[in-house]
């Protein structure tokens, strides 16, 4: 199995989280940013979209981030991971689509806004805003957190691996940002599984003030 995709890419650290959280060898690939070989066709066969992260899994390729946690939870996790009822699944699912949809565009909004303007480019009213996005998401998530220890229930989920894999940059980019109490308990304890250590809390300073890829 092989991984492509840059480490400082976002959407490639849920995978690499995933991949140790279910302990599966793999070999990481660095592709993309700096790296560059998104636009060569080998790729592109890959992957028309052009981007990582992709995951080869024998004859098999697999792309979009949230595919790939279905795909791998799906083939190599235990009924925690991937439940076979549609409703189970649903717990899980509801939160990945939420999170793609509403969550990360707010963060990516002050990610791009912020860290990744030169400071005279700035728009910090727009950046602003996302804030506030940001806010009431992360009190939507704490609302979730009151009845749980975790956002499906009493174990790690995919929802957990894409929800919680913002927390991190969100709140060490250098801006302002407060956690609810369930949140911050909930971001401590993800912070403790080796997985998320490696991968999400990880350097990205290399990004700041760089406005592409």
């Amino acid at each position: 199995m092989k991984l492509l995709g840059r480490t400082t890419s976002f959407n490639v650290q849920k995978v690499l989280w995933l991949l140790e959280e279910l302990d599966i060898s793999y070999e990481h690939i660095e592709l993309g940013g700096r790296f560059g070989g998104l636009d060569e066709q080998e790729f592109i066969k890959l992957n028309p979209i052009k981007k990582v992260p992709v995951l080869i899994d024998d004859d098999k390729s697999i792309w979009e981030s949230h595919t790939i946690l279905r795909y791998l939870a799906a083939s190599y996790g235990t009924e925690n991971w991937y439940s076979t009822c549609p409703y189970q699944r649903s717990l899980s699912d509801r939160w990945l689509d939420w999170s793609q949809t509403v969550f990360q565009p707010a963060f990516m909004g002050t990610f791009w806004g912020f860290y990744r303007k030169p400071e005279n480019k700035r728009d910090m009213e727009a950046v602003d805003q996302y804030l506030v996005s940001c806010t009431h998401c992360l009190n939507i998530i704490n609302n979730q957190l009151m009845k749980s220890e975790y956002l499906t229930g009493k174990s790690l989920s995919l929802a957990d691996i894409v929800v919680g894999a913002v927390l991190y940059r969100l709140t060490t980019q250098g801006l302002a940002v407060k956690l609810p109490d369930c949140v911050n308990t909930w971001y401590k304890n993800l912070s403790k599984r080796p997985g998320y250590v490696k991968w999400v809390m990880s350097d990205f300073t290399e990004l700041r003030g760089r406005e592409d890829f």
